[in-house]
């Protein structure tokens, strides 16, 4: 298996924000080169040994909600991990492992609340980023939890889910565009 210093790097040092929210096929492909082999490994508990350090636990993260997104765009797998990476990052916060990280690093340990499809972590990801002091991050925040506030879940996730979208949720998505909050 590879090591959580191998993520981080990826992620953090080989990459930005341009390549991590830019839905780029290079990018994808570049992770799946990567670290296809990797990502159902940690999806199966086999890196809970990376938890010892904040840097590991972030890096678990990472993999179970970003690298999901990317290797699995447009499929249910995309999504499949959420639930775990949202529960890892209650552990890392209730730990203080996101204080112990850079700053800029600290996001990717509150996305999983962005990614909820629940009011109450919707709820509490707005509190984590309104701390977090990025004005710009909280934006996206906000916006992701009025989705879950008007739906109880993400339309934009309705096709690769397999659920039947609302006229509500279609008229929505027309009107969001590109946009998938």
């Amino acid at each position: 298996m590879q090591s959580y210093q191998d993520v981080i790097d990826f992620w953090f040092v080989e990459h930005g924000r341009d390549d991590w929210f830019g839905g780029k096929p290079e990018f994808d492909a570049a992770l799946a080169d990567r670290f296809a082999d990797l990502h159902p490994q940690v999806a199966r508990g086999e890196a809970w040994a990376w938890r010892e350090t904040p840097e590991g636990r972030l890096a678990e993260i990472v993999v179970l909600d970003q690298f999901s997104r990317q290797l699995h765009r447009g499929s249910a797998e995309a999504f499949a991990q959420d639930k775990m990476a949202l529960v890892l990052a209650q552990e890392a916060i209730s730990g203080g492992h996101d204080m112990a990280l850079p700053h800029d690093w600290a996001y990717f340990i509150y996305m999983p609340f962005m990614h909820a499809e629940s009011l109450a972590m919707q709820d509490e990801g707005v509190r984590l980023f309104e701390n977090f002091g990025n004005e710009d991050a909280l934006g996206y925040m906000v916006k992701h939890r009025e989705t879950i506030a008007r739906f109880g879940r993400f339309p934009f996730r309705n096709k690769a889910l397999g659920r039947d979208s609302t006229a509500e949720e279609m008229a929505y998505m027309d009107e969001q565009g590109d946009r998938v909050f």
